[in-house]
């Protein structure tokens, strides 16, 4: 079972479609993404994806940061879902590339509570560049 963290924290997954894999986009509404896919390849499907979820397969592995970023920037304003091996302390880097909400399991969720997540949820404001621009 998995367990979705949103800035006001733990929720069940509401998500009760289908996810299709990338090379099955054509004609599907939610799409799985692996940490080394190009996301060139859903330049033409962006505005009738609703769901967009990126494997994590190890916290130390960031490329899904950087899809999420690509993905925002060709103005896709969908649903973007990290999953997998996201920690607490990367929910901030998470929020700010661009992710609506990450997806754990449920034995990280309880190796990291909620109060863990919901302490990072202020991403917007605890970033370097505001502690830098405030001096």
């Amino acid at each position: 079972m998995s367990v979705i963290v949103t800035d006001t924290g733990f929720a069940a997954d509401d998500w009760t479609g289908p996810i299709a894999e990338l090379e099955n986009v054509d004609n599907a509404i939610a799409v799985d993404l692996t940490s080394d896919a190009d996301t060139s390849v859903l330049a033409d499907h962006l505005d009738r994806l609703q769901l967009i979820r990126i494997d994590f397969p190890s916290f130390a592995d960031g490329r899904g940061f950087t899809l999420a970023r690509e993905l925002r920037l060709m103005g896709y304003q969908g649903r973007l879902r990290a999953k997998g091996h996201v920690i607490s302390d990367q929910y901030a880097m998470a929020r700010r590339t661009g992710f609506d909400e990450v997806e754990i399991s449920a034995d990280l969720a309880a190796r990291q509570p909620e109060g863990e997540w919901k302490f990072r949820a202020d991403w917007r404001a605890n970033d370097y560049q505001n502690r830098m621009r405030a001096g």
